[in-house]
């Protein structure tokens, strides 16, 4: 039986009791009203005739006629007559009508007129002890029948109450422990115990709510069985691909706990891989140099001594995301010592060759102002070109060989820098006295916005001064001829600022970016005018070796301006 059943029923008997009690109710009270009305209809007004009848018999007011008198006697025994409810009362109505028959012929014998009266009264006495013993009995009779309506529709009252009562205790359990046994066996099946069964005795709906819930934790855990088969399955194979790389790889959760580490990682970190497993990595690292490191350090670049020699890694850190949120990260340790190698090779081979061209070039240079001098002997006009030319490509092979060797310095960290405390003022002056030649060639006008009042910089007196030029010959070279580049120098908070803005064609956004990486040349830019793309990486360098920063801003047809920091002297 369903549910809405077993409550159509329940409730429909509950109804059916309260409708007998309501009915035997009211056929009581019908009874108790019948009987109180047969007493007042029957028994009393007998009463109320006799009464009336021995009020005329004993009343001696002469005012009233005797015909008067006898008539109203007649009526009220003619009403008990019609009025015969009890056993032996029509025979007593029969003698007091006789009796008065006789009274109302003897009227005028006194003496036969009193013993009639008298008799009439003995008569109506037997009248109306008669009615009154019967009231008694049908008053008894009433009290009965009250007694037993209460008895009856106390009973079933209660019985009805027990009977709902019973309902109110046990059918919300019927109902609830089914849905708590429910709510239980969900919080079982998501917490992946796919084992959860629920049995209800029940053929209603929680019976079917019951084998549903079980069918779909067997469909559950077959589902999980294949699947767990399956990322095992993927999980070995991941495995098996980190162990075969030849990367260092660790892999943390959100919280920091070591999930994997390759074979790699292990012989880096000194550890075997079950003590690094499940571990919390920063109490790790507490006794571990290396993994403190890749925790903690930011540097890109890490030096380890590893394989019996010093070994050199990029560390790259990947995040793990899921539905936008980071569930943990891959460390990565890429082992770039035959690349470092090679590079080191080639930064010493550059210095190398910059530095023993330096000297044929030198060499070169001086010879061209010897014959450039009269004294030496007499040149044509296109002698003299020709040695011109030879001038300008010697200066720019001298050009590029400083450039390379600046490059190699700062490649091998042998930069030297000799800070001092000096006015922007002079690092302007150097800078513009240098490009000056340069500058009139093109006819390009220099305004320069520097302050008296600027406070001193802690910088490199010669190489903030390369930088400056590097900037002012740049923007002289893509600069039209008879324009102007504006250097301005002003305070930004603790810091002063150099900048250079040229009115050239200006740089695309898409190359910004790149313009200071060494050896990058903007793609369409006149050949004539770009140089080794080492210039402005070299800048980068020496300005950030000093604490400083620099930067580029430009728009095609608006110019380039090129701009760099340097820290207030505050002593």
């Amino acid at each position: 039986m369903s549910i809405k059943s077993k409550l159509r029923a329940g409730i429909g008997f509950l109804f059916l009791m309260a409708l007998v009690s309501s009915g035997l109710a009211d056929y009581y009270l019908t009874r108790l009203s019948t009987d109180s009305k047969v007493i007042l209809k029957d028994n009393y007004r007998s009463l109320i005739y006799a009464k009336n009848i021995g009020q005329i018999l004993d009343e001696a007011d002469n005012n009233v006629p005797a015909k008067a008198k006898l008539q109203i006697i007649q009526d009220n025994i003619t009403s008990e007559e019609h009025n015969i409810t009890e056993v032996g009362e029509g025979k007593l109505a029969d003698s007091l009508q006789a009796t008065f028959n006789q009274l109302t012929q003897n009227l005028n014998n006194p003496v036969a007129a009193a013993t009639l009266k008298n008799k009439m009264k003995g008569v109506m006495y037997g009248i109306m002890q008669l009615n009154m013993n019967a009231i008694e009995h049908k008053n008894a009779v009433a009290k009965n029948t009250a007694s037993r309506a209460i008895i009856i529709v106390s009973f079933i009252g209660t019985l009805c109450f027990l009977i709902a009562f019973s309902f109110a205790v046990n059918f919300p359990s019927y109902i609830a422990n089914p849905v708590r046994e429910l709510i239980s066996g969900i919080k079982e099946i998501a917490n992946k115990n796919y084992n959860k069964r629920l049995v209800f005795q029940s053929k209603d709906e929680f019976g079917e709510v019951a084998e549903a819930f079980n069918q779909m934790a067997r469909k559950l855990n077959d589902y999980e069985t294949s699947n767990l088969a399956n990322i095992l399955f993927e999980k070995k194979r991941i495995e098996t691909i980190i162990n075969s790389m030849h990367d260092a790889i660790i892999g943390l959760d959100d919280k920091l706990f070591i999930i994997f580490a390759n074979k790699v990682a292990c012989n880096l970190i000194g550890m075997p891989e079950e003590k690094l497993t499940a571990q919390y990595a920063p109490n790790v690292a507490l006794e571990n140099d290396l993994l403190r490191n890749m925790l903690v350090n930011d540097q890109q670049k890490m030096k380890i001594y590893a394989d019996d020699r010093e070994s050199y890694f990029t560390k790259e850190i990947l995040e793990v995301v899921n539905d936008e949120l980071v569930i943990g990260k891959v460390i990565i340790l890429k082992n770039i010592t035959d690349f470092q190698q090679l590079n080191d090779a080639k930064t010493t081979f550059i210095a190398t060759i910059s530095h023993e061209l330096k000297t044929p070039l030198s060499s070169i240079k001086m010879s061209l102002k010897l014959l450039e001098d009269a004294r030496v002997g007499a040149v044509n006009s296109e002698q003299k070109q020709l040695l011109q030319n030879i001038d300008d490509d010697a200066h720019r092979l001298l050009q590029i060989t400083g450039e390379l060797l600046d490059a190699a310095q700062i490649e091998t960290g042998k930069i030297q820098l000799n800070f001092g405390s000096t006015h922007p003022k002079n690092i302007v002056n150097y800078a513009v006295q240098a490009i000056k030649s340069l500058a009139d060639q093109k006819e390009i006008a220099i305004n320069i916005a520097c302050p008296e009042s600027l406070p001193n910089v802690m910088a490199d007196l010669d190489k903030t001064t390369w930088v400056l030029i590097n900037l002012l010959s740049n923007a002289i070279k893509y600069s039209p001829a008879k324009s102007t580049v504006n250097l301005t120098v002003n305070k930004q908070g603790n810091t002063l600022a150099f900048s250079v803005k040229d009115q050239g064609r200006g740089i695309d956004s898409k190359y910004l970016s790149r313009i200071f990486e060494r050896y990058f040349k903007v793609p369409g830019a006149d050949a004539e005018k770009t140089g080794t793309g080492l210039g402005l990486a070299i800048a980068k360098d020496f300005i950030e070796a000093q604490g400083g920063s620099i930067g580029v801003e430009s728009e095609i047809g608006d110019g380039s301006r090129f701009y760099f920091t340097l820290t207030i002297n505050n002593t």
